[in-house]
């Protein structure tokens, strides 16, 4: 195999996907051409206070998932986190987020804007929230992020008015409906028939690709 392809799909306000960022860039950096790396949005967070009530009440609510992020992140020196993350301004969906994401990538693949846009308005929306602590639920927060990072707000406000960023959601949320994607970060790839989930180390994700640019023809089939 000359390339891999990897939908990789996450959910903006998933801490697991921002631990994980530094593995993805370490991919692209090492295989370069060789990895072709998709990046689609669903909605983990996708109603924040049902997801609080239902998953979090019994183990003590908001509170109690803040201390479990903090957790998480103090595991990791790589990234940090503002203490009034999931304290103040909490999101009421990543959806918004998701949507303003995939405005970009649509105006990306328009030439409008540098290649690898996308990527970096990812990073931007996940630092925004889990770093500096700001609720990327919002609209004009989005637009902020958009203009510091020198991107063209006024295309991008654009592509979500006229519908075609929903549609461009609408492909992603169905995507990950038809391959069952239920967790954040979620890597696909093999026509689908691999998968890595959840907090995977590099290492991993590394072997399994190299497998496949590797291997002889037929050779996955084996038990």
């Amino acid at each position: 195999m000359d390339r891999v392809k990897i939908s990789y799909f996450t959910d903006a306000l998933c801490v697991w996907a921002y631990v994980s960022q530094v593995r993805m860039d370490e991919l692209k950096a090492n295989f370069k051409d060789a990895v072709e790396l998709d990046c689609r949005y669903f909605h983990v967070f996708g109603n924040v206070a049902n997801k609080m009530d239902t998953t979090w009440r019994e183990r003590g609510g908001m509170p109690a998932y803040r201390r479990h992020v903090r957790e998480i992140v103090e595991k990791f020196g790589h990234v940090l986190l503002h203490e009034q993350t999931w304290k103040t301004d909490v999101p009421r969906s990543s959806m918004p987020s998701h949507l303003f994401l995939c405005a970009i990538r649509r105006v990306e693949l328009s030439g409008s804007c540098r290649p690898s846009s996308g990527d970096r308005a990812a990073w931007a929306v996940r630092e925004a929230f889990f770093r500096q602590g700001r609720d990327i639920s919002n609209g004009r927060v989005l637009l902020e992020i958009a203009e510091s990072i020198g991107l063209p707000a006024g295309e991008i406000e654009n592509d979500i008015a006229t519908g075609a960023a929903h549609a461009a959601l609408s492909e992603d949320l169905e995507l990950a409906r038809t391959q069952s994607i239920t967790a954040s970060p979620t890597l696909l790839f093999n026509e689908g028939r691999q998968r890595l989930t959840g907090n995977v180390g590099y290492r991993i994700i590394e072997a399994n690709i190299r497998e496949l640019l590797e291997g002889a023809p037929g050779q996955l089939s084996w038990c």
